[in-house]
C-alpha cells in the first residue's frame, strides 16, 4: 500500500509539472491540462485506484486544500478594489446562485428525468464557480482590471456560499422525507453563518495581531499562517459542521483588509501551494470519475 502511494504521488507531480508547462506553452486554461491529466488514472484502467489508494485521507485531504485555496484568494480580496461595483458582487453572489440554481435544477429535470428532489441538490451544487476554476481562467483570459477584481471576488465568496446552499437543500430533503418542520433548517442556516462569521472574524484579528507585532518568527510566518488556516478550519468545522469554509474566507478577508499587517511573502507562498494544490486536485478528482455512471446517463448528459 505504501509503493501504491508513492506510484500516485509521483504520477500526480508529474502530471501537474506537465499540465501547468503545457498551459503556459499553449496560452490555454491549465483545468483542461489537469482534467484531462487525471482520466488515465480513473477507475476502470486500474493504474490507480485513488480512493484505494489514499482511503480514509482522501476527503480530508481534499477539504483541507480547498480550504488552503480559498484562504489564499481570500487575501488577495481587498475592498478597495471593488470600489463602485459592490453592487455587483453583491448581486453575484446572492441572487446569481439562485438564478443559477433554478435553471440548472429546472434543465436536470426536464432532460435528465431525475426526481425533483435531486435535480434540486444537483442545481445547489452546481452554483459554485469557485476559485479553483475562476482564478486559473483569469490568469489565462486576462480581463480588465474590474472585471478580474469583480470575479475574483465572485469565484471565492461564491464557494463557502455554494457549500452552505448544497447543505441546506440535502437537509431539507431529509428533513421533507422525515416530516420535519422547515424551522430547523433555519437555524441551521443561522447556526452556519454565524459560526463561519464569529469564528473567522475572531481569528482573523488576532492572528492579524501576532503578525503585526511579530510575536511569530518571520521566517516562520507562511508555514505558521496555513498551520493556522487548518486549525480555524478544524475548529470551525467541529462547532458547526461546513461552516470552516466560510470561516477560513472571512479570515482572510479579514487579514487583507487589516491595517499595518503585511502578508506579501504569505501570500507569495500560497500562491505556489495553491498551484500544488489545484493541480493536485483536480487530478485526484478527475481520477475517480465513472464513465460508466456517465453513459448511464446518456446523451442528454451533454446538455
Amino acid at each position: 500500500m505504501n509503493h501504491d502511494v508513492m506510484t500516485a504521488l509521483v504520477l500526480i507531480g508529474a502530471m501537474t509539472l506537465a499540465s501547468q508547462s503545457l498551459a503556459r506553452l499553449s496560452g490555454l486554461p491549465a483545468i483542461l491540462f489537469l482534467l484531462a491529466s487525471g482520466v488515465p488514472l480513473v477507475p476502470t484502467t486500474g493504474l490507480i485506484a485513488v480512493d484505494a489508494v489514499f482511503g480514509d485521507l482522501l476527503f480530508p485531504f481534499v477539504s483541507l486544500g480547498v480550504a488552503a485555496i480559498l484562504f489564499e484568494g481570500s487575501l488577495t480580496l481587498k475592498l478597495r478594489q471593488i470600489a463602485g461595483h459592490g453592487a455587483v458582487v453583491r448581486n453575484l453572489v446572492t441572487f446569481g446562485p439562485f438564478i443559477t440554481w433554478a435553471i440548472v435544477t429546472l434543465i436536470t429535470y426536464t432532460f435528465i428525468g431525475v426526481s425533483w428532489p435531486l435535480a434540486l441538490l444537483f442545481g445547489s451544487i452546481m452554483t459554485v464557480t469557485g476559485p479553483t476554476v475562476i482564478v486559473p481562467m483569469l490568469q489565462s483570459v486576462r480581463p480588465n482590471r474590474d472585471v478580474a477584481n469583480i470575479l475574483r471576488w465572485e469565484g471565492i465568496l461564491i464557494d463557502p456560499i455554494g457549500a452552505i446552499l448544497a447543505v441546506l437543500t440535502f437537509n431539507f430533503i431529509v428533513a421533507q422525507q422525515l416530516g420535519s418542520v422547515g424551522l430547523d433548517l433555519a437555524w441551521q442556516l443561522l447556526r452556519l453563518a454565524l459560526a463561519g462569521l464569529f469564528i473567522g472574524a475572531l481569528a482573523g484579528q488576532l492572528w492579524g495581531t501576532a503578525l503585526r507585532r511579530y510575536w511569530i518568527q518571520h521566517d516562520l510566518q507562511s508555514v505558521a499562517t496555513l498551520l493556522m488556516v487548518f486549525i480555524v478550519f478544524w475548529a470551525a468545522d467541529s462547532i458547526e459542521h461546513e461552516s470552516g469554509l466560510l470561516a477560513v474566507t472571512v479570515m482572510g478577508i479579514w487579514l487583507a483588509n487589516m491595517r499595518d499587517v503585511h502578508v506579501d511573502e504569505i501570500l507569495d507562498f500560497k500562491d505556489r501551494l495553491s498551484i500544488l494544490l489545484i493541480s493536485g486536485l483536480f487530478i485526484i478528482l478527475a481520477a475517480r470519475l465513472e464513465f460508466q455512471q456517465l453513459r448511464d446517463v446518456g446523451w442528454p448528459a451533454l446538455i
